[in-house]
């Protein structure tokens, strides 16, 4: 999601000893149950299966593909290449084809079906499979020749796709470029043709996520730097190139879900419609933080306005974030599922473009390269379908317990030397029982944390916090509101009341079915 926060980066010598904080990452470990370490069985079979992949006969290796991830990725899922059709382009999107080294049933299989996803946090993650695969066999990187799903996508020149194919191909990326390099090669002229193309699509289809009432929050990005010995938090602007290269990832999901839903068969990520309530809880919101929501205005379009810099912007973007809870998966075979559609997305959507970290997107892609070859839907794939969407959301709540209780113990770690400080933060939730308990944002250093105060707080107010205490141990830190610090806002009633007047009009236009 792009962010336009702004945070400048704590020097090396601000930064906190990574050596104090690493025992604090196994602790976390053993108390979730999961290990970057695999199985001395799973290790062998893939091990083996790393030097006797299934390749397929195609070879697209003429292709001048490239890679864009954070700098230092091993574990590369996607490789683009862009061309001019006509009009219109041409897209060529490889997707590391882990199925080519992960039998049915054999231990690594058994072993990502146990762990679900990738988990990421500070210096190190726990992979879905074994390195020797994620970050060497099956990964995309640079000059080596790997087996991908490689998807063919026209595009007309508006953006929008118009056909798609899915096949197994053997593919070369040229180059691994980081976020920024992308970006600089783009600003500065001298970029590839794919590279010129994506600055050409990406806008495009950004365009086409805002006219067809797709959901993109500005919220900032809480990012843990290692740098040597030194941790640090900062909140990290999204660049323009990330959105672009996000939005190949969404226009392969779209094409997905068309294939699968046309064969009857597959596996969606959904989310329901927001209530009309929580629209409606929305417009208050806005109106109590003096944030103009015309009624004509659809939420989507409302969320293009907001500037997460300011104060009682920041505050309406977590508010926004209600109406994005509820994401899952929809499996089916014969019968399509009463909820197929993402409402954040508008559209109906599918996960295939991260097999390396995530379990899911391999048995959706075999799907759609069955769907696309005519051929029977592999019969491996069809009996794991029921199974994937209770394994995908205990692995999601996994990761969510994982980094929560990462960045719990860095910024317990960053601030427990600096006890007694202030802060400037504002606060961007209030809680709808007690207004004295709600969340803030200190911008330096990145940190979120828990505030309750003595009085009522003021969401979207400016105040200045005291730190009270900071613990590695448990991984806590405690703030104290300084009294008579407090600057704008609307406090805690107004916004769950509302003015009637208002609430009334705003009801007329939440319920009239453009917002949900």
């Amino acid at each position: 999601m792009p962010s336009s926060r702004v945070v400048r980066v704590r020097s090396l010598h601000e930064g906190v000893a990574a050596a104090s904080l690493r025992a604090g990452i196994e602790r976390i470990r053993a108390e979730l149950g999961v290990s970057p370490d695999f199985p001395p069985e799973v290790e062998a079979a893939a091990r083996a299966s790393a030097a006797a992949p299934m390749l397929p006969t195609l070879d697209r290796t003429d292709l001048a593909m490239l890679t864009i991830d954070p700098p230092g990725s091993r574990d590369l899922d996607q490789a683009l290449h862009i061309a001019r059709s006509g009009d219109g382009y041409l897209v060529h999107y490889a997707i590391a084809d882990v199925a080519a080294f992960v039998r049915p049933g054999d231990p690594v299989d058994l072993e990502a079906r146990r762990r679900g996803e990738t988990l990421y946090g500070a210096d190190a993650a726990v992979p879905l499979h074994p390195r020797v695969l994620s970050e060497d066999a099956a990964s995309l990187l640079p000059d080596r020749v790997r087996p991908a799903l490689l998807w063919t996508i026209e595009v007309d020149a508006d953006g929008e796709g118009t056909d798609v194919l899915v096949e197994r191909a053997l593919v070369r990326s040229r180059a691994q470029l980081s976020y920024a390099e992308a970006q600089e090669q783009i600003d500065a002229g001298t970029a590839p043709e794919s590279l010129r193309l994506l600055a050409e699509l990406g806008p495009l289809r950004l365009a086409r996520e805002a006219a067809r009432g797709g959901v993109s929050l500005p919220l900032p990005d809480q990012e843990i730097s290692v740098d040597g010995e030194h941790w640090r938090l900062s909140f990290r602007r999204q660049l323009p190139v990330e959105e672009w290269n996000a939005q190949l990832s969404l226009l392969t999901g779209f094409a997905a879900a068309t294939l699968m839903l046309h064969a009857q068969v597959g596996l969606l990520r959904t989310l329901p419609p927001p209530a009309p309530r929580d629209v409606l809880r929305l417009h208050r919101t806005a109106h109590a933080l003096g944030i103009a929501w015309p009624a004509e205005l659809l939420y989507p379009d409302f969320i293009r306005t907001l500037d997460p810099a300011r104060p009682h912007h920041a505050a309406m973007v977590v508010a926004c974030t209600r109406l994005l809870r509820g994401s899952g998966y929809a499996a089916f075979d014969g019968e399509l599922p009463a909820q197929a559609q993402h409402a954040g997305l508008a559209s109906e959507y599918a996960h295939v473009t991260a097999p390396l970290r995530r379990l899911g997107d391999r048995f959706a892609g075999e799907v759609c390269v069955a769907v696309c070859a005519g051929r029977p839907v592999p019969d491996w794939v069809r009996e794991a379908l029921p199974t994937l969407p209770g394994l995908l959301r205990d692995s999601a709540r996994l990761a969510g317990a994982h980094e929560r209780a990462v960045l719990s113990l860095v910024e317990a770690g960053i601030l427990h030397e600096r006890v007694g400080e202030e802060f400037a933060a504002v606060v961007v939730d209030v809680d709808d029982e007690d207004p004295r308990h709600g969340e803030v944002t200190i911008e330096e250093p990145a940190i979120e944390a828990t505030l309750r105060a003595e009085e009522d707080l003021a969401l979207g107010a400016e105040v200045r916090v005291r730190l009270v205490s900071a613990s590695v141990e448990e991984r806590r830190i405690e703030l104290a509101l300084v009294p008579g610090t407090a600057t704008g806002g609307a406090r805690g009633a107004a916004v769950q009341e509302g003015d009637r007047e208002q609430a009334g009009a705003d009801e007329q236009a939440a319920t009239s079915g453009g917002d949900a």
